[in-house]
C-alpha cells in the first residue's frame, strides 16, 4: 500500500516529464535539453582553440560549470524518477549521462580532462525519441544485433590478418635493406599494416624489384580484405528483420526499445502503464 501518495504522484509526474516525449511538458524538456547539449559541446570545441580561449577563457569556464551543474541535477532527477535507479545507471544512456558530467569534476584534479566532455554529443541521440522516429531506433537495434552476431567471425578474420602482416613484414625485412627503412621486423610489420589497409603513408617504401613485387601483391590483397568484414556484417543484416519499437520508457528502470503493443518492460518485467512509483 502506498503510504506516500503525494510523493508517488510527484515522482510519476517527474518521470513523465523527463522520460516521456508524448506530452507537451516532456517534449519541451527534451527540446530544451538538446539545446543545452549542443551549446555545451560548442563551448568545449571553441575552448580548445587557443586564440578564442585566451580571449573568452573565463566565460567558457563559467559556462562549462553551469552546464555541468545542470546536467548533474538532471542525472540525479532521472535516477530519482525510476523505481530501479541502478538499472538505469548501467544502461547506455545512463552511462552517457554520467560521463557527461564526470570530466568537469575530474578536471579539478587532472587539468585537461574536460576535453572528454565531447561525449555529450552522444546525448543528441535522444532526438530519435523526441521526434518519434521509432523506426530509426528499430534500425539501430538491428544494426547492433548484426554487429554482435559478427564479432566472432570478425575476430577470426583479424587474427588471420595479424598472421599475414607478421609473415609479410618478416619477408620484407629479409628482402629489403635497412637503408630503405626496413630496419627491423616490427618496422616491416608496420609497413605491411599500412600497405595492407591501403593507407599508404609513404614514409617507408621498398627499393628492390622483389620488394616492389611483394608490395604490389600486398596492395591488391588489401582491396580484397576490405570487403570481408563488410560482407560478414551485411550477411547478418540480411538475416535480420526490421522491427518497429516505441519510444516509451519504462517507469521502473527507465530503459526504452519496447514493442509498440508491449504492456510490460522486456528488461525488468514491470508494467509500462504509469502507476504509483513506490
Amino acid at each position: 500500500m502506498d503510504t506516500h501518495p503525494s510523493g508517488s504522484r510527484w515522482r510519476s509526474k517527474l518521470h513523465e516529464v523527463i522520460f516521456e516525449a508524448d506530452t507537451p511538458a516532456g517534449k519541451a524538456f527534451d527540446v530544451s535539453l538538446l539545446v543545452i547539449i549542443v551549446a555545451s559541446v560548442l563551448v568545449v570545441v571553441l575552448e580548445s582553440v587557443p586564440s578564442v580561449r585566451a580571449e573568452h577563457g573565463r566565460a567558457f569556464w563559467a559556462a562549462e560549470w553551469t552546464f555541468t551543474i545542470l546536467f548533474t541535477v538532471e542525472y540525479v532527477l532521472r535516477l530519482v524518477s525510476v523505481r530501479q535507479p541502478a538499472r538505469y545507471a548501467r544502461s547506455f544512456f545512463g552511462i552517457v549521462d554520467l560521463l557527461a558530467v564526470l570530466p568537469t569534476y575530474l578536471s579539478v584534479l587532472m587539468p585537461g580532462a574536460q576535453a572528454f566532455l565531447v561525449v555529450r554529443a552522444l546525448r543528441l541521440l535522444r532526438v530519435f525519441r523526441i521526434l518519434k522516429l521509432g523506426e530509426f531506433i528499430g534500425e539501430a537495434r538491428m544494426l547492433i544485433l548484426a554487429l554482435k552476431a559478427s564479432v566472432r567471425k570478425i575476430l577470426v578474420f583479424l587474427a588471420v590478418v595479424l598472421v599475414m602482416v607478421l609473415i609479410i613484414g618478416s619477408v620484407m625485412y629479409l628482402v629489403e635493406t635497412p637503408e630503405s627503412g626496413f630496419t627491423s621486423i616490427p618496422q616491416s610489420i608496420y609497413w605491411a599494416i599500412v600497405t595492407l589497409t591501403t593507407v599508404g603513408y609513404g614514409d617507408i617504401a621498398p627499393q628492390t624489384v622483389l620488394g616492389r613485387i611483394l608490395a604490389s601483391l600486398v596492395m591488391i590483397l588489401g582491396y580484397g580484405l576490405i570487403a570481408v568484414p563488410t560482407g560478414i556484417v551485411t550477411v547478418e543484416l540480411s538475416q535480420g528483420r526490421t522491427k518497429t519499437v516505441s519510444t516509451q520508457a519504462c517507469p521502473n528502470c527507465g530503459l526504452q526499445g519496447h514493442d509498440p503493443d508491449a504492456r510490460h518492460c522486456k528488461y525488468c518485467g514491470a508494467s509500462l502503464e504509469m502507476g504509483p512509483l513506490l
